[in-house]
């Protein structure tokens, strides 16, 4: 019976961490950003802020310089939703031209059974 607290105690204090985990995760964070020499800001969660950062590091440009393309290409008035286009195109880009893992072509060299 003592155990079956314990257990629920645990569960319980392991769904809040979740949770809290959670909304920390998908909260929109504004971050002062330099564009084009003016100071501005931008809201992003942060799985899109981290992946924008990753996408720069690759290239090998700064996020400012990044961000700076990222504005003079826009399609949209809003900084924030066109970063999360970009970031969203990048990784639908890298999908289609990779093969995706547990998703390989039969081998053409392999001679055919029986």
């Amino acid at each position: 019976m003592q155990d079956d607290k314990i257990v629920a105690d645990f569960d319980a204090m392991e769904t809040d961490s979740l949770r809290t985990r959670s909304v920390k995760e998908f909260a929109v964070v504004k971050r002062s950003v330099v564009v084009g020499g003016h100071k501005t800001s931008v809201s992003l969660e942060d799985a899109f802020w981290t992946s924008l950062k990753d996408i720069a590091t690759r290239r090998g440009l700064t996020l400012s310089t990044q961000i700076d393309a990222i504005d003079r290409s826009r399609k949209t008035s809003n900084l924030s939703s066109a970063i999360r286009l970009f970031v969203l195109d990048h990784f639908r880009a890298r999908a289609v031209t990779t093969t995706f893992i547990g998703e390989r072509l039969p081998s053409q060299n392999v001679a055919s059974a029986g």
